[in-house]
Formats: structure tokens, sequence, C-alpha cells
């Protein structure tokens, strides 16, 4: 009797979402009738997913550098779309605010320790000549990446560190995104001119991020922090997962990059260029980047000793000895 009651209940529920599609409910059930079951490998696409590998050479390994660059977008995406609902959040509840957040840190924690495949998981030998067969294409061009960045912080915070004193509020997002950090990063060390990966990424990307960076003005998690009231803002758990978010994100992670460049592109007398031509061993340092989400909840030394102390103690540990 039980059952029949619910049952009953749940069909007024469905007419009732219904009533406004021009069907009635039974035009809905034949539909649910004649369905077919979900498998699992229809719903997350599994075919097609497993399909996505193709690699440009016969080197075993170059699969394993592709499936692992696409396992990064998709945490990447996943990163995205916490941002997305922080950003678009009306509440500003801080416990929703630390929830996000610590959301954001566990997937980066576990794109930080999955780093070992690219690190100790390829042949050097073989990754050395199939990534000739890669060029201009470069990691370097993740938008994803780009675009978490943007949803973080304020396009201010993101131009080089030398240049941030030169603009101010009053600059315009097409002014601040010229002297962004990672244009940089991928300079030609001889002419001085943009590489073809800088380029090609600038002509894909340029509007779709500078609409990203408008949308967000005023917007970004940090402005939403900055929104709280001041009991919120000093918030021990909520201060905590800024900080380690801005640790993961431009710190930790770049220096995992470093680790896998340093293994791969390291010579003993120079370094080889990345696929990309970018200046790895200059551009990818926390210390030349410089990259601070939240720079309101650090101390002016933080801010200035920022990156420098990881990266003598993961490259050079003899500096680090007592």
């Amino acid at each position: 009797m039980e059952n029949n009651e619910q049952i009953e209940s749940q069909i007024k529920k469905l007419q009732e979402k219904y009533k406004d599609s021009g069907q009635d409910l039974s035009a809905y059930l034949d539909g649910l009738l004649y369905q077919r079951y979900l498998t699992y490998w229809d719903y997350i696409h599994l075919d097609t997913l497993l399909s996505l590998q193709v690699p440009k050479t016969y080197f075993p390994d170059e699969e394993i550098f592709i499936m692992y660059h696409q396992i990064t977008e998709l945490y990447f995406k996943l990163i995205l779309h916490e941002q997305k609902q922080l950003v678009d959040d009306k509440s500003l509840s801080v416990s929703f605010f630390i929830d996000k957040a610590n959301r954001i840190n566990n997937y980066y924690k576990a794109l930080i320790s999955s780093f070992s495949i690219m690190i100790k998981g390829m042949e050097r030998e073989q990754f050395l000549k199939y990534r000739m067969a890669l060029l201009p294409a470069s990691g370097f061009q993740s938008a994803q990446y780009r675009m978490i960045e943007l949803y973080a912080t304020p396009m201010h915070n993101l131009v080089h560190h030398t240049q941030r004193e030169l603009f101010s509020s009053e600059n315009t997002i097409e002014e601040l995104y010229e002297s962004i950090y990672w244009k940089k990063g991928a300079i030609d060390k001889e002419t001085g001119e943009k590489t073809l990966t800088l380029k090609q990424f600038e002509y894909r990307y340029t509007p779709r991020l500078i609409r990203i960076a408008k949308q967000v003005h005023n917007s970004t998690i940090y402005d939403k922090y900055l929104q709280l009231s001041k009991e919120d803002q000093n918030n021990n758990e909520l201060v905590k997962a800024l900080k380690t978010l801005d640790l993961n994100a431009n710190v930790n992670w770049p220096l995992m990059h470093m680790g896998s460049a340093h293994r791969y592109l390291h010579k003993e007398k120079e370094a080889i260029d990345a696929t990309g031509g970018t200046n790895w061993k200059k551009y990818l340092p926390p210390s030349f980047q410089k990259v601070i989400f939240f720079p309101e909840i650090y101390t002016e030394q933080e801010i200035i000793d920022w990156g420098r102390e990881w990266v003598n103690h993961i490259f050079n540990p003899d500096n680090n000895k007592e």
C-alpha cells in the first residue's frame, strides 16, 4: 500500500514536471519504455575515449605521453568546474568557499603526485626522438591552464612581476593581457620574437581568454574572497585552503614540470630546448613566474621569497645542508 502511494506521488510529480512541454506524461513514459538500458561504456563513451590516443611515431612511450596529457586536461576541467561554481556563487558562504577550494586542492594533489608517470615512466632516449615529431606543439599551449589562472585572480596579478607596478585599475584587460607573464616564456632567445608556439596559441585562444577575463572582472575567486566579511576572511580553514591552492598551482605544479624537464632535457653542459621553443630553465621556476593568486593572505616577506625556498631545496639540495 505504501509503495503504491509512493508511485502515485512520483507520477504526479512527473506530470507537474512535463506539463509545460506540450506533451502529456504518457508520451514520455512511452519513450522510457522504448529506451535501451544504459551501459557503463555508453555512458562514459568508453570506445571514443580509448580511440583518442593517436601517436605520431612508432615509439611505444609516446602513447604514455599522450595519455598523461589528456588525463591532465581532464583534471584541469574538474578544477574549472569548481572555480566556475565559486565565481557564480552569490551567497558568499565561507563553508561553500572552503569546500570548493579543498576540492580544487584534491585535484591538484592528484595531478602533482601523478607526475612521477612523466618523470620515471618513460625512456629518455625514446622521448628525445619522438618529441621531434611534435614540433611546435607544447604543453605551454594548454588553454585550460590559462583559464584556471583567469578564474582565480584578477589579470593584474598575472602580469609579469617586473612590470606589475606599471599597471593600474585604469588599464584595460587587453593591455594587461599583452604583458601577461607566460608570454615571456615563449620568446625566441636569438631574435627576441614570439615563437611559433606562442603565435599559434594567441591566434587560437586570445579572443576566448579576453572574453573570460571580462566575464570574471571583479568576480574572480580572489575578488570573492575580498568580498567576504573580515571575520570570514580570517577563517583559518579558508586561509589554509587558499594558501594550499596557491602553492599547488603556482609552486608545486611548476616545480614538477621542472623536475620532468630536468630529467629529459638537461645535459651536463647545456639544456635542450622544449618542443615549443620555451626557455624552460628560465621560465618554469616559481621565483621567475612569481604568480600569486591571493596576495592579501601573505606577508610582504613571503611574497618576496615566493618559490625560492622550494627551488633551492629540490634543485640545489647541497646548498641546504648545514
